[in-house]
């Protein structure tokens, strides 16, 4: 069998975590172009998905989302040319800057959620609520596994 037959036929998580995520992405942007949010790109969604209201650093979604804080800086220059997010001091640390939502990102924010509540619900009705409840259970602690695997075991040095 050829390789790209048989993770057609039996998809190894990579295969079905990415399908998962682009079907997602696509039908998440899809939506909220439609109701009014028609310049945001998946990309964007390494800031969004992360950003509280009040406001997050750089240096927080960059770790949340497992970017680089250079990428999240570029996302972020997108974000305030759309509209969507503004830089401020912390008032924590004056050194540092906020990313915050303006009432543009906050609306986005309202709907991305409303958005995915609503898939979520789609698939549980489709599985089960038992079924889809225990799915994620177990897809979360593969996530979690899966992302602190390499801090456990580091690659060997050449």
């Amino acid at each position: 069998m050829r390789r790209g037959e048989r993770k057609e036929n039996a998809p190894d998580l990579g295969i079905l975590s990415s399908r998962v995520l682009f079907s997602l992405q696509k039908e998440l942007f899809e939506t909220l172009a439609e109701q009014g949010h028609p310049g945001l790109r998946p990309r964007h969604g390494a800031v969004l998905a992360y950003l509280d209201a009040e406001g997050s650093r750089a240096t927080d979604l960059a770790a949340q989302s497992g970017q680089h804080k250079q990428v999240i800086g570029t996302l972020v220059d997108e974000l305030v040319e759309l509209g969507y997010v503004r830089r401020v001091p912390d008032p924590q640390d004056r050194r540092a800057k906020l990313i915050v939502p303006t009432a543009r990102g906050l609306d986005q924010m309202t709907r991305s959620d409303a958005i995915m509540a609503a898939i979520e619900r789609r698939h549980a009705e489709a599985v089960g609520e038992e079924a889809y409840a225990h799915f994620k259970r177990v897809f979360h602690q593969v996530s979690l596994h899966q992302h602190t695997w390499r801090e456990r075991h580091p690659p060997a040095q050449a």
